[in-house]
């Protein structure tokens, strides 16, 4: 059987786009669309992905009117989350290390759900 390959694009609706797509940038280094084709895009590096549908009902997201929460994996979950704060980003680091990692919650500037994982232990691919 033919599958994917990975996550080739996460594309979501947002209030102020060009403002949303600089904090992505200034904060978490996320690059958007290049504007031609000579721009280089922004690459992940190769790692386990999760893909879990939640149920509807689930408080797992925060406000339960947003739809998804988008999850980057991070090398440093101690200093990234150090990085945030010092740019006024609020964060909430899990004191719990699970077997898979470490975890962080937040939001971006329009309340869309972001979770840090720190990968560690064992992995689930």
């Amino acid at each position: 059987m033919e599958r994917v390959l990975g996550i080739g694009g996460f594309f979501f609706r947002a209030r102020d786009p060009k403002a949303l797509a600089k904090w992505y940038l200034d904060n978490l280094g996320v690059k958007m669309i290049p504007e031609d084709y000579d721009t280089a895009p922004w690459r992940q590096e190769a790692g386990t992905t999760a893909f879990a549908p939640f149920k509807n009902d689930t408080d797992y997201f925060g406000d339960w009117r947003l739809q998804w929460m988008i999850n980057f994996r991070v090398r440093s979950l101690d200093k990234m989350a150090a990085q945030l704060r010092a740019k006024g980003v609020a964060i909430e680091v899990d004191p719990e290390t699970y077997p898979n990692g470490r975890f962080a919650k937040m939001n971006d500037p329009e309340g869309n759900p972001i979770q840090l994982w720190e990968p560690g232990g064992k992995d689930p691919g």
